[in-house]
């Protein structure tokens, strides 16, 4: 990813919640990218560039996503439902659900723009695919997002000590190694 610069620089181990925030943004962006090529790029062939940038994606979502929602699921969570009232409960489970779905969107999403990729082109119907899982794709981050940076991660700091914290950190630390 390009460096901005006079842009914040990513949180680290010793701020995990602010690493999960850190990586909303490239999920967003990524997403982004996901969504232009498919509206942009409709009814043709890809150029270079989009495929670059399309594989990019694709390979972010593979690698850092996943990691991103182990951190959550395995991470997060636990520590978090062992901590908050029993409401909390079911908004976590709500988010899990979420992942599972964006991960059938993502699986679906990849195999198309592998074949448009392979093939060099899209019949009409495999792009109406692609769009309207990029629409769900969109809209599933767009709510599952806010509902983790506006609820979920600051229950999180409020609730959880420094030593919990810490931990979390070094988790995602060692899934990183």
């Amino acid at each position: 990813m390009a460096i901005q610069i006079g842009a914040k620089p990513d949180s680290g181990f010793d701020d995990p919640i602010g690493m999960l925030t850190d990586c909303h943004r490239r999920i967003e962006q990524f997403l982004k990218i996901l969504a232009t090529v498919a509206e942009r790029a409709a009814g043709r062939g890809l150029t270079g560039e989009e495929t670059a940038a399309v594989q990019s994606a694709l390979h972010y979502f593979r690698t850092g996503g996943s990691r991103h929602t182990a951190d959550e699921e395995e991470s997060l969570f636990p520590k978090l439902r062992a901590e908050s009232p029993a409401e909390t409960f079911a908004k976590l489970d709500a988010l899990e659900a979420d992942h599972e779905a964006a991960s059938t969107l993502h699986d679906s999403v990849e195999q198309i723009y592998v074949r448009w990729i392979d093939q060099g082109t899209l019949d009409g119907e495999a792009q109406q695919q692609l769009s309207a899982s990029m629409n769900r794709m969109t809209r599933l981050y767009q709510a599952h997002i806010k509902v983790e940076e506006s609820d979920v991660f600051p229950q999180a700091a409020a609730v959880l000590d420094r030593g919990t914290i810490a931990s979390i950190g070094e988790e995602f630390r060692a899934r990183r190694a």
